[in-house]
């Protein structure tokens, strides 16, 4: 007598709330899985930036291998064979071997 019985039909508003959730939730597992990580990969990056001294042996995002002779603000000295280049801080992809003192190649 005055419209289907209760149940029988789905309530519009639970069905927009229903999608909205699924949507928050694939927002923070694309947080998780993409920003998180890369946002600790930089802090620990920019870390060993700040940790890095004379003597220690490092290879820059270009590739080239060599022995840190001083370290200014924003640049490092590098010595790479018989060459002597100064890049930026940023340019050091990683360090590879850790030393107090700076040795000569």
């Amino acid at each position: 007598m005055g419209g289907p019985p209760p149940g029988t039909q789905q309530d519009p508003k639970a069905a927009v709330l229903g999608q909205m959730g699924i949507m928050a939730a694939i927002v923070v597992m694309f947080y998780l899985v993409f920003f998180r990580p890369q946002q600790k990969k930089t802090k620990e990056h920019a870390a060993m930036l700040k940790s890095v001294r004379p003597g220690d042996k490092v290879v820059t995002s270009s590739g080239i291998v060599g022995v840190i002779v001083a370290v200014k603000d924003k640049t490092v000295s590098l010595r790479s064979a018989d060459a002597k280049f100064e890049v930026t801080k940023a340019a050091i992809a990683e360090i590879t071997e850790r030393s107090g003192e700076p040795s000569e190649s």
